[in-house]
């Protein structure tokens, strides 16, 4: 009998254990799906203007002999990469890119193979720090033998600190929005819950150019570098009081 009771009284223990943790979950989601929010997307811009550009200067020749075409080549191309140091252009700033030797059949007109010659191919990609001088780069590069240029790429080398401007622009912006909504709304906004960033840039800006010493003689004339521009969006939710 006295077994009976204690196993009587152990179970209304656990079971009012039990009863106690389920109140006590239904009373923390009640709390949870009660919370209310405010949620706002601020947005920052940053214009920049370009400081340096980038372009792709190449020769191309070609000789019924491999060995010619690869000589005459390094001659043409060592010409370019000297006229460009002569400028100003540093060393690390221009870096092979594309170096390629290919075979090339001629044909008749009745489509018959007459021959066949090898094309050489070198490209440079040149970094300019000083874009005053990037016209003058494009004309010595074709006044000495190149024959390809490839397009410009307009670019800002530390964008470091417009993506923080950026950012607290964009808070600004998001702080704002939440300000006015709560006021019209009516209510207060109170702890910021959560907050997200995301930052976008288009890369490089680019100006297309095709190959050939015509398009390149062209380039150089003066060329506006135009602006960038650096976009941060904020994402907030704040707690409503």
């Amino acid at each position: 009998m006295r077994s009976k009771s204690i196993f009587l009284i152990g179970g209304m223990v656990i079971l009012g254990l039990l009863l106690s943790a389920f109140v006590s979950s239904q009373t923390t989601q009640g709390e949870s799906s009660s919370v209310r929010t405010l949620g706002v997307t601020g947005t920052g811009q940053v214009y920049l203007t370009p400081d340096i550009a980038t372009i792709s200067i190449g020769v191309r020749t070609d000789h019924e002999s491999a060995s010619e075409a690869v000589t005459d080549n390094n001659a043409q191309i060592q010409q370019v990469v000297t006229a460009l140091k002569d400028l100003g252009v540093a060393e690390k700033d221009i870096q092979t890119s594309n170096f390629s030797i290919y075979p090339q059949q001629q044909y008749d007109d009745q489509g018959n193979v007459t021959s066949t010659i090898y094309v050489v191919e070198n490209t440079v990609m040149v970094t300019i720090r000083d874009l005053e001088m990037l016209g003058d780069v494009l004309d010595a590069a074709v006044s000495n033998g190149a024959n390809s240029i490839y397009g410009i790429q307009f670019d800002v080398e530390d964008k470091t600190a417009a993506y923080t401007e950026a950012r607290q622009k964009a808070v600004e912006d998001a702080q704002v929005k939440a300000g006015e909504l709560a006021d019209a709304s009516g209510v207060s906004l109170g702890q910021i819950q959560t907050i997200s960033e995301t930052s976008t840039y288009p890369g490089p800006m680019f100006d297309a150019r095709g190959g050939g010493a015509e398009q390149a003689v062209a380039s150089a004339v003066p060329i506006s570098p135009g602006q960038i521009t650096i976009t941060s969006d904020v994402n907030i939710i704040y707690m409503i009081e």
